[in-house]
């Protein structure tokens, strides 16, 4: 039987819908989106979605009977430290179901493959993945080092290659680091992971993976997903 679950995801991303509809396997699970826009006044895709749109799109994915409702875009937990916390109360009020915000996931997947010291490697500014490490480090994991991309908005984002992940894992791995975390729901990586997993062999938990391993493990679905990395595979 396919299991159905909810995606918000940012209004400008353009990533998740491709990744999970050409990768996930549509007679195990099925995925069914909303988008929300930035409450920025210059609507900066990496700030929080507004609490309205949040409260709207949860009902009408409600409407379709899904399971859960997934907040696909890490970054919006990185300003507020009740964000989690409200959205989610916010998802199960108006969708009817529980939630799960991808940032939160991303550091729940690494403690479950037993990563502690972990490498952040991310497509934001400077400053956002400053607040990325302090969020991670606040859920119990250790950033040995982080890197990122300097991205401006989630168009650059989109844009990025998975190659500049490969080539960031290349020049700051060193031997104690466990995982590499790769928040950003909007960069598209789920196809280079096991590659990626391979040439290192360190797993790497990214904002998509870990919210569909997160989703699974809330619904008790007990597929495994080849193809995808260790922490799905």
């Amino acid at each position: 039987m396919t299991r159905h679950f909810g995606v918000l995801i940012p209004s400008t991303n353009t990533t998740v819908e491709i990744e999970f509809s050409h990768l996930l396997p549509a007679d195990i699970i099925q995925a069914h989106y909303a988008r929300v826009m930035s409450r920025s006044p210059d609507k900066s895709p990496f700030h929080p979605p507004l609490d309205a749109d949040v409260a709207y799109q949860s009902k009408m994915l409600g409407t379709a009977r899904v399971e859960t409702v997934i907040l696909l875009q890490s970054s919006a937990s990185l300003f507020d430290e009740d964000f989690d916390e409200k959205t989610l109360a916010a998802i199960k009020e108006h969708a009817g179901v529980p939630g799960i915000i991808s940032a939160s996931a991303v550091a729940e997947a690494a403690r479950h493959l037993g990563a502690t010291n972990v490498a952040l490697v991310s497509p934001y500014s400077e400053a956002v993945t400053a607040s990325a490490k302090r969020y991670f480090e606040a859920r119990g994991l250790k950033i040995v080092t982080a890197k990122g991309f300097a991205a401006k908005d989630s168009y650059a984002i989109g844009n990025l290659g998975p190659e500049n992940a490969r080539d960031a894992f290349a020049r700051i791995n060193r031997p104690e680091i466990e995982a590499f975390l790769v928040p950003g729901g909007n960069f598209p990586t789920m196809r280079s992971i096991p590659a990626w997993e391979a040439e290192f062999g360190k797993p790497v938990i990214a904002t998509n993976t870990a919210a569909i391993w997160a989703m699974m493990q809330r619904l008790g679905i007990k597929d495994r997903l080849p193809g995808l990395g260790r922490l799905l595979g």
